[in-house]
């Protein structure tokens, strides 16, 4: 039985829009383009990763994003840092991940046409609310919880608690979904949750000997997952 499911927001429902980025990085004279960007995003996510892993680090945002911008354009670490601040502060007013991760939303309608609890469960800069009323999304989710506004962020099990009492349900009825090992899967398994790590690099590395963790590529493999927990006994 499933009665509540939360989504991360970026890389999950919204993905980054480099054509997007590569404009602002014109902006202040940084030339590059979308597929540079796309091709430096998973050395840049792997570092992002490893923060989040290893805790510690205040700003794993900006550290992303500066390897991304290093990575694509090949400007010096200090300058890449300091572009990344500037978007960091541009962020609340011209957020850059804004492209809807194709099927996902679909995906949401058809769990709340269903009776499922659906939100959002997001490291963010404390404006996704905001952003999901810019693009039309903002009547789609029960409740969005943003790290940003509540102050903990994930793998804290705080944010799941605090999730959780807005959404109504159990932990062991509860799935989330999300593209980060460490700040989703690992968060919500050790909230109890059953977890959907989601992404190309998830499906490379696979689920693991967890009962409660599986892998999707894309929206129809999330949509099978939650068809096969929701009739299952386990």
């Amino acid at each position: 039985m499933i009665t509540t499911v939360t989504f991360d927001a970026g890389q999950t429902l919204i993905e980054l829009d480099a054509a997007m980025l590569a404009a602002r990085l014109g902006e202040r004279g940084v030339a590059t383009t979308a597929a540079a960007l796309a091709a430096a995003q998973p050395a840049a996510w792997q570092r992002y990763e490893q923060l989040v892993a290893g805790g510690g680090h205040d700003q794993p945002w900006q550290v992303f994003m500066a390897a991304l911008i290093a990575g694509a354009t090949g400007v010096a670490a200090d300058a890449a840092a300091a572009l990344a601040a500037w978007l960091w502060t541009e962020q609340p007013r011209r957020n850059l991940w804004r492209r809807p991760v194709p099927g996902m939303i679909e995906l949401v309608r058809e769990l709340r046409a269903a009776g499922i609890a659906v939100g959002v469960l997001s490291n963010s800069e404390g404006h996704l609310a905001a952003l999901f009323v810019e693009i039309g999304w903002g009547d789609e989710f029960a409740a969005v919880i943003d790290s940003g506004v509540v102050g903990v962020a994930k793998p804290d099990p705080r944010i799941f608690a605090l999730t959780l009492a807005a959404l109504g349900g159990a932990p062991a009825t509860t799935v989330h979904v999300g593209d980060s090992r460490s700040a989703d899967v690992d968060g919500a398994r050790a909230a109890g949750w059953r977890a959907i790590w989601f992404g190309p690099a998830a499906v490379a590395a696979g689920p693991g000997d967890d009962p409660g963790v599986a892998v999707a590529r894309d929206a129809a493999g999330v949509r099978a997952i939650l068809a096969g927990w929701a009739t299952s006994r386990a």
